[in-house]
């Protein structure tokens, strides 16, 4: 699941991959590259949602997500996670059992389920349709529709909204090959807060008798 979480609660770099993508919905993308692309920092509260009619499941819970770079962190209260990033090394602390396992990021691996590309991961492997422009609770959104170009990953369909104001993606539904259905809401953002890099990296010290598992 935190897989799938990634992929929706992190749509912010890397390059357009070679697909056919649909003139306008790569226009509308084209856009918001360039917006997010234009903050040193993004942070963002959400809601994340997990639901599989079949096995009655009906999951949420609340979020929050900083990107500085190819830094990050990503915090779900509810779940006990917190996730660090400084763009070499992961720590996934659990709170439950307090234990931290740390990994070296493997830049070469093609992983797709990558924080630091939570607002354009449509750049990367995707066939993009447009579907429609809306209005959502009053505000007017673009709908597309994302397609992935790799039978690997975990979905087989996500769909945006993108807030037409702010040319900013403002929700995701992606549909997982696992037959659940995973939504997102963005309920907040921020751009270009400072943060220290200290912020991304995990501080043992603040966890006393924390375990630590080294996989590096």
């Amino acid at each position: 699941m935190i897989k799938i979480l990634f992929t929706a609660v992190i749509l912010i770099t890397v390059v357009f991959a070679q697909a056919q993508q649909d003139a306008k919905a790569k226009g509308i993308l084209d856009q918001v590259s360039a917006k997010t692309r234009s903050y040193k920092s993004i942070s963002a509260d959400f809601s994340f949602s997990m639901v599989n009619k079949a096995m009655s499941i009906n999951e949420k819970n609340d979020g929050s997500i900083k990107l500085k770079g190819q830094k990050y962190l990503v915090d779900l209260p509810g779940a006990g996670i917190k996730i660090y990033s400084d763009g070499k090394t992961n720590w996934n602390y659990m709170k439950q059992g307090n234990q931290v396992t740390i990994s070296a990021i493997d830049k070469d691996s093609g992983e797709l389920m990558d924080p630091t590309s939570l607002f354009t991961i449509y750049e990367r492997g995707f066939t993009s349709k447009f579907i429609a422009e809306k209005n959502v609770g009053g505000t007017p959104v673009y709908q597309i529709e994302l397609f992935p170009d790799k039978k690997e990953y975990d979905v087989s369909k996500i769909s945006i909204e993108i807030n037409k104001n702010t040319m900013m993606i403002q929700s995701a539904q992606l549909s997982g090959n696992d037959g659940n259905m995973y939504g997102i809401i963005v309920k907040k953002m921020e751009t270009n807060k400072e943060f220290p890099d200290a912020e991304f990296a995990f501080d043992a010290k603040k966890f006393p008798d924390v375990e630590i598992i080294d996989l590096r």
